[in-house]
């Protein structure tokens, strides 16, 4: 999942070496990506409306399912 993100969100941005996915788990078995990207390519990632993030965390979770996990995406700044 977290290889999946990286690949999806360094094409999208123009600063790809900048991108990183940190993860961890929480209590509850849920697996939280938080993706990070240079300052200027945030809104690229969040995308008008937020509808590429929401595309991302679609296929993220699409992704979690076949491995029965549970995943958040989140976009820190």
């Amino acid at each position: 999942m977290e290889e999946l993100l990286e690949y999806l969100a360094r094409a999208l941005v123009d600063n790809p070496d900048e991108v990183s996915i940190e993860s961890f788990e929480e209590d509850d078995g849920t697996v939280v990506l938080e993706l990070r990207v240079a300052e200027d390519d945030a809104g690229q990632v969040i995308g008008r409306g937020g509808r590429t993030i929401a595309a991302l965390r679609n296929v993220v979770k699409a992704s979690a399912v076949r491995h029965d996990r549970r995943v958040l995406v989140d976009v820190v700044d």
